[in-house]
Parts: C-alpha cells; sequence; structure tokens
C-alpha cells in the first residue's frame, strides 16, 4: 500500500502519495490563477516546484504576478538568454556577458568578446530563446561543493563567480543547468522554460535591453521606453567601479581582505564630495535659481545629501534655506485616506499645496514669510517665528518626495527651479549575471536607520515596504527624468557596513512570520559580503545618515 500525505491548499484538505512534486499539484490548481504558478510556499517556507511533498503540510501557490515570483521569472528569462547567446556566438567568442542594471521595463546587458551585437545577431538570439521555450526546456538543480564550483567557473571563465566563491562560507553550491548550460545563481529557478514566453531583445547604447513583463501585467511586454538620463548616472557609476576594479561583491571582498578598505572608503567619499560640488557649480553657473528641489525614493540619503549641498553652496557665496514639504502637511483629520482607510501620507494632497505655493511665490518676491513647522505628534501645523525673507543671494534647498512633481510648485516658473533626484543606485553586482536590485540596498539601509532611529523592528520595515515602493512608483519614479542633474548616494563599500548592522536584526524575524522569507533572503544576500567596522567612515558620510555618527541632525 502507497503511503499518503494529507495537503491543505486554499482550506481543502486532499491525499497525494509521498514523493508527489508540487508542479503535479499545481497543474490541478492553475486553473483557478490568472498568472502562472511558478513557486510554492510550503509550511511557510518557499520551494521550488520540482521539490516534492513528503509530509502533511499546507501549501500556498506564488505566481508570476508576486514580487517572488516575478524574480523567478526573471532570473529564468536571464538563463535562457544567457545559454541562446552562448550558443549563437560560440563560448570561444564570449569574454563575459554582464547583466548590469534594471531601466524601466528592461534589464541593461552588454556582450564582451570577439564579436559585436548587431540587430540581426540579437533576433537570432531571440529566435533561440523562443525555440527553448518552445520546447519547455526544464532547469535542473545540483548541488557541488564549494571548490569544485570555484574549479567549474574557472574552467567556463566566468571569473567573477570564481572569485565570489572563495569567500562563500557554506559547504556547498546550487548549481544550474539548462540544457547543457550551467550557471550559479543568487535566488530559485521556475521548473520549465514553457512559461518564460514574455520578452523582447533589442539593442540599446553599446549593449542590449532584454525587456520583461512587470509584476501588475506578468503576461504584458510593453514597449521599451529609454530613460536616458538615469541610464548615464547608471551607466557612470559603473564605469568607476571598473576603473577602482570593484565591479563585483568578489571584488570587494578581494580589496577588505587585502586591508585596503580605508582607502577606498575614503576615495568614495571624495568622489561624492566631488560629484556634490559639480551640481552646487552648476546651480550657481545657471543663475536665478532661487528653489532647489530634491526628491528620490525612501532611504536615499536626502537628508545628509541637502546639507552637504547647502555646505558646497555656501562655498561659492549663496546662502542655502532647508524647507522640508512636510512641514506643509495639512492638519491630520484633513489628510487624504489609502484605498485600505488608513492615512496617505505620501499622497499629494496630504500637502497643503495652496500655502505652500502662497509662501514659495511671496518669498520669490522678496517678501517676508513665516514659515510652519509640523508637529508630529499633534498632527498640527504650528507657527514659532520662523520668518524668511530671501536676499540676491539666498537660496532654498526644498526636500520632499514630491520635489520633482510641477503640481507641487505649480505657481513658481521652471527657470525658477533647480530639480535633483536622488537614489542609490548600486554600482555592485554580486556577479556578472547577478545584479544587486537597487531596493535591496535601500531597504536594508531603511532597516537599520528604522531600528535605530525608531525602535522599529527589521519585520515592520520589511511588512511596511510594499506600500512605500508602491509611493515611488507613483509619486516619485514618474518625473525622475525631469530633473536637471542626479545624484547617486549608494556606496561601493556600504553593505560590507551595513552587514553588521543588518543580520542581529534580521535574524530576530521569526520563522512563522510571513516577513521570514525575505528576511532569510536578505540574510543569504548579505552573506555573499565580508563585513567591516563602520569606524573609516566620515560623520558626514550619506551612510551615518543610516548606522549613526552623523555630524547632521538626520
Amino acid at each position: 500500500m502507497n503511503e499518503t500525505v494529507k495537503v491543505e491548499i486554499n482550506g481543502k484538505v486532499t491525499e497525494y502519495p509521498v514523493g508527489t512534486s508540487l508542479l503535479t499539484i499545481s497543474r490541478e490548481y492553475q486553473n483557478e490563477f490568472k498568472n502562472d504558478i511558478i513557486l510554492a510556499f510550503v509550511n511557510n517556507k518557499l520551494r521550488e516546484l520540482f521539490k516534492t511533498v513528503e509530509k502533511d503540510c499546507t501549501i500556498r501557490f506564488v505566481t508570476t504576478a508576486e514580487d517572488a515570483g516575478h524574480k523567478t521569472y526573471m532570473r529564468g528569462l536571464v538563463l535562457v538568454m544567457l545559454k541562446a547567446i552562448y550558443a549563437e556566438f560560440g563560448s570561444e567568442n564570449v569574454d563575459k556577458v554582464l547583466v548590469e542594471y534594471a531601466i524601466g521595463n528592461g534589464l541593461y546587458c552588454e556582450l564582451q568578446g570577439k564579436e559585436k551585437v548587431t540587430v540581426s545577431r540579437l533576433n537570432a538570439v531571440k529566435r533561440r530563446m523562443q525555440e527553448m521555450i518552445d520546447r519547455n526546456t526544464p532547469f535542473l538543480k545540483r548541488s557541488i561543493g564549494t571548490d569544485e564550483a570555484i574549479e567549474l567557473f574557472r574552467q567556463y571563465r566566468m571569473f567573477d563567480k570564481e572569485k565570489l566563491f572563495r569567500y562563500r562560507r557554506v559547504s556547498k553550491a546550487n548549481i544550474y543547468n539548462l540544457d547543457g548550460f550551467e550557471d550559479y545563481y543568487y535566488g530559485y529557478m521556475p521548473p520549465s522554460t514553457g512559461m518564460l514566453k514574455y520578452f523582447d531583445l533589442i539593442e540599446y547604447e553599446e549593449g542590449f535591453i532584454l525587456v520583461h513583463p512587470e509584476k501588475k501585467t506578468p503576461t504584458v511586454v510593453e514597449p521599451f521606453l529609454p530613460q536616458k538620463k538615469l541610464f548615464y548616472t547608471m551607466k557612470e557609476a559603473n564605469q568607476w567601479g571598473r576603473m577602482m576594479e570593484i565591479d563585483t561583491v568578489g571584488a570587494l571582498n578581494d580589496v577588505i581582505a587585502k586591508g585596503k578598505i580605508n582607502d577606498l572608503i575614503l576615495v568614495q567619499e571624495a568622489m561624492q564630495e566631488k560629484k556634490i560640488g559639480e551640481i552646487a557649480e552648476d546651480i550657481k553657473k545657471a543663475g536665478g535659481k532661487k528653489f532647489i528641489m530634491i526628491a528620490g525614493p525612501s532611504s536615499s540619503g536626502k537628508t545628509t545629501f541637502s546639507h552637504r549641498l547647502s555646505i558646497q553652496l555656501r562655498t561659492l557665496g549663496l546662502k542655502p534655506h532647508p524647507i522640508a514639504v512636510d512641514d506643509y502637511f495639512v492638519n491630520r483629520e484633513k489628510t487624504p485616506r489609502d484605498e485600505h482607510g488608513n492615512f496617505n501620507f505620501e499622497s499629494l494632497h496630504a500637502i497643503d499645496l495652496e500655502q505652500f505655493n502662497e509662501d514659495m511665490t511671496n518669498l520669490l518676491h522678496g517678501k517676508t514669510v513665516e514659515l510652519p513647522g509640523f508637529n508630529f505628534k499633534t498632527g498640527v501645523r504650528e507657527y514659532k517665528g520662523n520668518d524668511l525673507k530671501l536676499g540676491p543671494e539666498d537660496i532654498l534647498v526644498i526636500e520632499g518626495i514630491h520635489g520633482l512633481n510641477d503640481a507641487l510648485s505649480y505657481s513658481l516658473s521652471r527657470d525658477s527651479k533647480y530639480k535633483i533626484y536622488i537614489s542609490a543606485l548600486t554600482q555592485l553586482n554580486v556577479d556578472e549575471h547577478n545584479r544587486i536590485p537597487t531596493t535591496d540596498g535601500r531597504l536594508i539601509r531603511r532597516m537599520v536607520r528604522d531600528a535605530r532611529t525608531r525602535g522599529a523592528s527589521a519585520q515592520k520595515t520589511i511588512s511596511m515596504w510594499p506600500s512605500v515602493r508602491k509611493g515611488e512608483e507613483e509619486n516619485i519614479f514618474p518625473f525622475q527624468e525631469d530633473a536637471d542633474t542626479m545624484f547617486n548616494s549608494a556606496l561601493i563599500y556600504e553593505l560590507a557596513i551595513l552587514k553588521q548592522y543588518a543580520e542581529p536584526i534580521l535574524f530576530g524575524i521569526e520563522r512563522n512570520c510571513e516577513e521570514y522569507v525575505e528576511a532569510k533572503r536578505l540574510l543569504k544576500f548579505l552573506d555573499y559580503f565580508i563585513g567591516t567596522p563602520s569606524e573609516a567612515v566620515p560623520t558626514n558620510s550619506i551612510l551615518k545618515e543610516f548606522v549613526g555618527g552623523s555630524c547632521f541632525k538626520v
């Protein structure tokens, strides 16, 4: 008699033979889902679909419309693309394929080798990808020793991976095989290529874009919309990393292991200060700019950047005055609410737009204005005699999430404004095929700061992160290309320092919590880094806004 297990799905209990795959079970339920099932939670643990059920359990399926599912889709699509590129160009002609960074609904990639990417060759790669997808080729997974992985990737001439594994503490590595092509990935894979139907490949700049569906529309590939300013900002950061010969985690670990991290910190900080100085010079040169509008997503370091920019402006003879848009919040009872009935502090209409514009216009016309402050405890705007009148050299440095949106400052002419978009655009990748999403760096920054300044648990920060991201996508990202300049606040060394602060609070998340899966993913990610202390970080560094010890009031 065959042994069976009881499996609960959506409140319904069904018996299956021991050893039944999650993929087999998922096929029975696929019709109940709008999008493809790509992973499964088994007793709150994320699992690939080739795994089998061996004991009684509860299953929740994950589709491509969820964060974990979308990331898995993307990993699978990248592996299919790499297999097709090596097959089309020949491994002897490929030195390296770089999966660089996300731009809108695309991943920017570059091919290094003896041959160049052309439209016709890209179309050939695309056809090879489609053929693999039509064959529904399975992704095979095997576990090998770390030493064996190092030798394997040396043979494959994937030297970034070889370097990465030299610093791995774990004794095993999971390798994925797609029709004979092997690679390592940070995260899970789909069961097979058949569900990776939605993609495009287009030539772009010196490389190409792998266009993919977005999480909210996982079966639709929208046309790729270039974001030139963001692209060149990220390209500049990557070029700097390559110039320093630190473009991957393994290369950063080399620097730390050789005792050279302090020099790297000083060089990186000097580079950022130089960039801030150049922005100040540009503002001065532009002339007539009275309003410096600064905006960026959560944990970009906007406050420290504003202070440092103000110092640079002072060296040029200007007199900056900081203004926080949050001081113009409407009184709490007038704050708009979201679809769940909660206060939506990220809505543009949480700001008293009329009062803000009246005050800014009066300042522009040389009038004296009493500036408000917002009391976050009472939820009321207060006036305490903070008067301001602008002279010829006075300039306002205005920081807030809506700073780039002209609807915030509708009464001010565009000529009077200088817009700055700031974000932590990570220039470091795990290796040539595993990029570090900028959102991961910002989430780790925020967890560390929230725990230090607000006593908030990592679990709470992770739980609220989706709503934070939603607000950014609605209120910040649509306006970023209208900025006069972009500033990248990411520090190439920062994750090696944040590791010490983030790991303890992530380990504090209980296994039965919904946020545990994300905590486990981040812990695995941080394990790639050699940790290093923060003593050498200057007190005016953007990183100090998160780990503490800043010389600014942040």
